[in-house]
Parts: structure tokens; C-alpha cells; sequence
């Protein structure tokens, strides 16, 4: 699946995220991955811009979600808190529906908002 935007799927952009939440620079994320490091850059940018948006969406999913569930501990940055929710609200779907256990974390995220991981939402322009 492929974001609004975006020629690189959403399990690779995701994997990106998932790289930089752990610390790492764009730079270091587009060499792991084997991309120009301005369309890493570029993800990384755009995420962080919407990172509170994305972490409150997917905590309100969460919740909905699990019986009864677990809050991802806070983390260094909102980066890594978006990145870790969005894998805990994963993790609830898939326990809810084993089926989604099919579909990756991040294609999960951008269906569940419309594939706007890395843009603003319409309500939100």
C-alpha cells in the first residue's frame, strides 16, 4: 500500500520511522534503507510535524480497541511515542482480529486515518 503522495510503500516508510524512533538521523535511516536521504528526510520532517496528531489518534484507537489497555510508557521524544502507539494499537486489532496480524502495523496506520500518516487531515488544515 502506498501513502497519498509517496512512491515508497508503507511498510518502508514505516520501517523509516521506526529507525528514527530508536534515535538514529536521516541520514543513517536512508543508508539502512538504501534511499536518498532527502525523501528519508523528508519523512522524518513531515512525521514529527504530525506526531502529536498521529499518537493522540491511534491512543483514542487503542482504547478502543483492547479490553483492557496498555498505555505505551512515554519515550525521549513525540516521534517515539507516536511510533510506539500506532504498534500498540496494532497489537490490539490483532489480538481483537487475528486476521490483521496479515496486514503490517503501517498499513494498518494508514487506513486507519485515511493515509494521512505524513499529511494533514482535512478537519486538521
Amino acid at each position: 500500500m502506498l501513502w497519498p503522495r509517496r512512491s515508497d510503500a508503507a511498510e518502508v516508510v514505516g520501517a523509516g520511522l521506526e529507525i528514527a524512533a530508536l534515535g538514529m538521523g536521516h541520514r543513517q535511516v536512508a543508508a539502512h534503507l538504501g534511499l536518498a536521504d532527502g525523501t528519508v528526510r523528508g519523512w522524518i520532517r513531515r512525521f514529527r510535524r504530525r506526531s502529536e496528531d498521529v499518537r493522540r489518534y491511534f491512543t483514542v484507537a487503542l482504547v478502543a480497541l483492547a479490553d483492557d489497555p496498555v498505555m505505551p510508557e512515554p519515550t525521549q521524544t513525540p516521534l517515539s511515542d507516536a511510533v510506539s502507539v500506532v504498534a500498540a494499537a496494532h497489537r490490539a486489532a490483532v489480538t481483537k482480529w487475528p486476521q490483521m496480524n496479515t496486514v503490517s502495523r503501517w498499513v494498518f496506520a494508514g487506513r486507519a486515518i485515511d493515509g494521512r500518516v505524513l499529511t494533514c487531515t482535512p478537519s486538521a488544515s
